[in-house]
């Protein structure tokens, strides 16, 4: 599992949840949850990308959790979620519905959120029993679902086979990260973040980042790599919004339009100019906003419900 390094500070510093809790998976994997804000509230799922953490939602858990009950969790092998064996797809998509099963009663539904890998777990999950029971919206930020190392512009050279070879060998590297220095933080901000990036959202990201182990960071770039979940894509039935930057180089705006043509339920998209990769931390507000909006349209509380089914009983 990482290490941890909460030295964030302001909107950065993760917050104290309510309760922590740990979901097993399918193959018996488990991972760490957490819980913040109040029982009844209106639920939101928050699934966060490769090489990252909860500690990423940071601003996000900040600003829902005081009138949302906002669940994150730290996908196998990151955070405090011990690394396993098993690096797939259909492994992110059974420790969602691990995860949904632990934190929501029977027919809950909750807007579900996914940055990068995240965004592919809630693809590769569209089709499970669980995830239909329980989704009721879901946004996409900063993701796709196929050719990634090929449309990556990490690299900076002309697309074709000699980039995308040069690609896979630096986002696949087996080389530790090291200590979070200025050079570290350049290269990080060339790579994952929009030019105009304050050092503190950079700072954030390089501690999230650089606690990822590399055994991790390797065996999961294998699984981008080789990504194929436009099937997943089309299966993704809910209400589903898309966010990209503009200056995403891990994944351009080419990914977030393509799933904006290809969801049967694309309920808006928003390119934020300037952004990079890291969305959530560098556009704070914007994507909390939408999130908000989300739940306002497509959820109910626990007292709205019941009071629906108090009327239809008297009817």
């Amino acid at each position: 599992m990482s290490r941890l390094t909460h030295d964030a500070h302001g909107v950065y510093a993760p917050p104290a949840p309510v309760r922590e809790l740990v979901a097993r998976s399918a193959d018996g994997a488990t991972l760490h949850v957490e819980v913040h804000g109040p029982e009844g509230a209106p639920a939101v799922v928050l699934a966060h990308g490769w090489t990252c953490s909860t500690a990423f939602w940071a601003a996000q858990i900040r600003d829902l959790a005081v009138d949302h009950r906002v669940v994150a969790y730290d996908q196998r092998g990151h955070g405090r979620s011990p690394a396993s064996e098993l690096c797939s797809t259909e492994a992110l998509a059974d420790d969602l519905e691990a995860v949904l099963a632990a934190t929501l009663a029977p027919g809950e539904k909750a807007v579900l959120v996914g940055h990068s890998m995240g965004g592919m777990t809630l693809m590769a999950a569209s089709t499970r029993p669980r995830f239909r029971e329980h989704a009721a919206a879901a946004l996409l930020c900063s993701t796709g679902s196929t050719r990634l190392v090929a449309e990556s512009r990490v690299v900076p050279l002309r697309a074709g086979r000699l980039r995308t070879r040069v690609t896979g060998a630096v986002l696949g590297s087996r080389a530790p990260l090291g200590p979070v220095t200025p050079v570290a933080r350049r290269i990080l901000k060339y790579a994952t973040m929009g030019a105009g990036s304050s050092p503190l959202m950079v700072d954030a990201c390089a501690r999230i980042v650089h606690a990822c182990p590399r055994t991790v960071r390797h065996a999961w770039s294998a699984v981008l790599e080789s990504l194929d979940l436009d099937h997943g894509v089309r299966e993704l039935r809910v209400p589903t919004a898309v966010i990209a930057g503009t200056a995403d180089r891990l994944t351009p705006v080419v990914h977030a339009r393509a799933l904006v043509a290809a969801l049967p339920h694309c309920v808006g998209s928003t390119e934020l100019a300037g952004v990079g990769h890291m969305t959530p931390i560098e556009a704070p507000e914007l994507v909390t906003a939408r999130i908000r909006e989300l739940v306002t349209t497509y959820t109910r509380t626990a007292e709205e419900i019941e009071e629906i089914e108090e009327i239809r009983e008297g009817a």
